[in-house]
């Protein structure tokens, strides 16, 4: 058994256009995997049909089909697939077993990964794996334990690159510690490790942080006269960003014209970051350039790019353009997207424009689309700031009733459910307050000791009794404050 699945993963050269179909399968391992798009449930039943099938598969297939599971962030699949590698005989490369932690830390965890790399045979304890679990300690802002790792590693005299001190400095950007990153770089040098483009990125970030603009500039210099690196896609996009949020519209401008030269694949993605950064400073001509450049390369342009268009129209007060554009994607897409009529249907609602964004939300609605809980948030936000409070009441029930996109709840703010409380102390409208906490209980398994309390003060304001208070707050086990109890006594006659 062994011995036949080496087989399948043994390492060909990248064809397979000449294997027999009776023992391999009669296409690369990855695009069987793919071949009904990047759904989970579909990779899937693929993989199981894999392993189902006893066909084999060169080595190579399956290394390049855990690439594509991870960068398409299907984890569980591609730790399946690894785990069916090493259960049929595939000796795995201490570079396999690197990315085993990592898949095994996003799908079962880190206590998992950490038992998977203690029962590693010591010889592929290397800087690969330690820096496979750091990484992963790093990600789940493990500090205590990223650092003692990081630490170990040093005293086991591992042969370390940029990577680990890269993972550490992102966990400090993380956690609002900007300031330990040019330490770190300091130490970086002092044992000979070469930065990475990675590394001088991250080291701009965290001053930029720190509001040091002269000391990123210092970065991007001593890249340049480094010479192994070239600032790429990611360094000139962090510049003009760092940039932009200094208020430095003509050098974020530069770094946007260093980041289109950078561009030479006329990725998708870089359009719509250039089209934002164009609008982060204001420049409205620029912001139009690129996306007639975008439109040209992209003729069937996809619902992201007019979301992300609309957006930085609307956020330069270009309504005109917007609404334009807005028809534009409209006539050439038959499936309404909620998304993008959110965005006027938003900025309508910000001018005061009640009927417009009215009237889109129902135009969206006969399209196929109906209003999503963002939209229920753009008209509350529209009647809490006009004091309409009933109305605002409803968009709250609706959205809970919605819920959000990826099937979770969703939830008012706290503020929101300070500001609705408010008004019915205010207005001492028990009916109203009490309406709105039933609601409430639809969206949370507990109200919380500041609603209670709200609801005591609306009672009282009222002059209101109760003979049930005391029993409900019981039920609920919330903790009233001195205040509220005082109030909980007033109230709550037997």
């Amino acid at each position: 058994m062994a011995s036949t699945f080496m087989q399948q993963f043994t390492r060909k050269s990248k064809t397979v256009a000449k294997r027999s179909t009776k023992k391999y399968l009669e296409e690369a391992l990855y695009r069987k995997l793919l071949k009904g798009g990047s759904e989970e449930e579909s990779v899937r039943q693929q993989l199981n049909e894999f392993l189902k099938s006893h066909k084999s598969a060169y080595k190579w297939e399956a290394d390049h089909s855990l690439k594509l599971l991870r960068q398409r962030k299907l984890y569980g699949p591609a730790l399946k697939l690894s785990e069916s590698m090493t259960k049929r005989g595939m000796n795995k490369t201490v570079s396999d077993q690197a990315i085993h932690i990592d898949l095994i830390a996003k799908v079962r965890g880190i206590a998992s990964a950490e038992t998977y790399f203690i029962n590693l045979p010591e010889a592929s304890k290397n800087h690969l794996t330690y820096g496979a679990l750091l990484n992963c300690y790093c990600k789940a802002l493990m500090i205590d334990k990223a650092e003692a790792l990081m630490d170990k590693m040093k005293e086991l005299n591992l042969s370390l690159t940029s990577m680990p001190y890269n993972s550490l400095m992102t966990l400090y950007t993380k956690i609002g510690q900007p300031e330990k990153i040019p330490s770190i770089i300091q130490e970086m040098k002092a044992s000979d490790i070469l930065p990475d483009s990675y590394t001088y990125n991250v080291w701009m970030r965290a001053l930029a942080a720190e509001n040091d603009i002269t000391g990123v500039e210092r970065v991007i210099d001593e890249m340049k006269r480094d010479g192994r690196v070239s600032g790429d896609w990611t360094t000139y996009s962090n510049l003009a960003s760092i940039y932009a949020d200094a208020g430095l519209f003509d050098k974020a401008e530069k770094a946007l014209k260093e980041l289109e030269k950078k561009n030479a694949r006329r990725d998708l993605s870089a359009y719509q970051f250039l089209i934002t950064l164009y609008g982060r400073t204001g420049n409205l001509l620029e912001v139009y350039r690129v996306w007639r450049s975008l439109r040209l390369a992209f003729p069937k342009t996809a619902n992201i790019s007019y979301l992300n268009m609309i957006q930085v129209l609307v956020n330069l007060n270009d309504l005109p353009g917007a609404e334009k554009c807005f028809r534009e994607w409209e006539s050439g897409h038959p499936a309404y997207d909620i998304r993008i009529a959110n965005v006027l249907i938003g900025a309508y609602a910000k001018q005061g424009s009640l009927k417009k964004a009215e009237e889109l939300k129902e135009r969206a609605r006969r399209s196929g689309a109906k209003a999503n809980a963002k939209t229920w948030e753009i008209f509350l936000d529209y009647y809490l700031r006009n004091g309409e409070i009933k109305p605002a009441v409803e968009c709250v029930e609706n959205a809970i009733i919605t819920g959000r996109g990826d099937g979770s709840k969703w939830i008012p703010s706290s503020t929101v459910v300070r500001e609705l409380m408010e008004h019915f102390e205010k207005k001492k409208d028990v009916e109203g307050a009490e309406g709105f906490v039933e609601i409430l209980k639809k969206a949370v398994d507990e109200l919380g000791v500041d609603v209670f309390e709200s609801l005591l003060r609306t009672y009282a304001a009222a002059e209101r009794t109760s003979p049930i208070m005391r029993r409900r707050i019981k039920m609920e086990n919330v903790e009233l404050s001195e205040q509220g109890r005082k109030l909980l006594d007033g109230i709550s006659v037997e």
